[in-house]
């Protein structure tokens, strides 16, 4: 089992290499559960997350709640995540950002699927939140409450990401690596859909070719191959080490 330090170094890195790759900007945030006590998860002030260092890792409740007393100002997306982590014990890192290359597919009646194999875990059926369903229209279409939160999380189901209307997607990990690599590709496998749609029809994996991807062991060499990469493209390299 990894230890608290591990845990939050490796945020750090995960908030350096998504900002690195360009899928969060000044919006967006990572979180982890917490090493050791399954019901509680590490997420960073709200901050750019380039810019993420392991004194701004704050640890959560499962409530969404911060663990220790703090004057800073705390982000309603924390909802998100206390939501997530409550509703599947199988999750163990999430994410919540915005890519500009999925929102299309938020509110276009066109299917957000994996047609490219690094991205091909992602899972056949990606869900539509939509705020407005459980708010009314009048809101930001930004999370703030554990209520949202939690019908954010039944939209998502057992599915490994949703879309949220307008406003951007999550991203499920079994471990930091695998929702790192994942949230890198889904952006990429949206390109591409996008490019392949304006040559014609194009095909989709197919459910057995989508399984054995998911099949993979997420911490396996060629599934964490981008880790090291990455963390050192984002000049985090030094944070790889204990």
């Amino acid at each position: 089992m990894a230890s608290v330090a591990r845990t939050i170094k490796d945020l750090v890195i995960a908030n350096r290499i998504l900002a690195d790759q360009g899928v969060v900007d000044a919006f967006g945030e990572v979180s982890a559960r917490h090493p050791s006590e399954h019901n509680r998860f590490l997420l960073a002030r709200p901050m750019s997350p380039a810019a993420v260092e392991p004194a701004d890792i704050i640890e959560f409740a499962a409530d969404g709640s911060p663990g220790r007393p703090t004057a800073e100002p705390l982000s309603g997306a924390r909802f998100i995540h206390a939501a997530v982590y409550e509703a599947r014990a199988d999750v163990m890192a999430l994410l919540h950002a915005g890519p500009e290359d999925i929102l299309p597919f938020g509110i276009a009646n066109a299917p957000l699927r994996p047609v490219i194999g690094s991205a091909g875990d992602m899972g056949g059926e990606v869900p539509v939140w939509d705020i407005a369903e459980c708010s009314g229209d009048g809101t930001a279409l930004t999370v703030e409450t554990m209520e949202q939160g939690r019908d954010l999380a039944r939209c998502l189901g057992r599915a490994r990401l949703a879309l949220l209307r307008a406003e951007g997607l999550i991203v499920t990990g079994r471990t930091l690596n695998d929702v790192v690599r994942l949230s890198v590709y889904v952006p990429r496998n949206a390109r591409t859909i996008l490019a392949a749609a304006q040559l014609g029809a194009f095909r989709t994996l197919s459910a057995r070719e989508a399984a054995a991807r998911l099949a993979m062991d997420p911490e396996s060499n060629a599934m964490r191959r981008g880790w090291e990469y990455w963390a050192r493209k984002a000049g985090c390299g030094d944070f790889l080490s204990d």
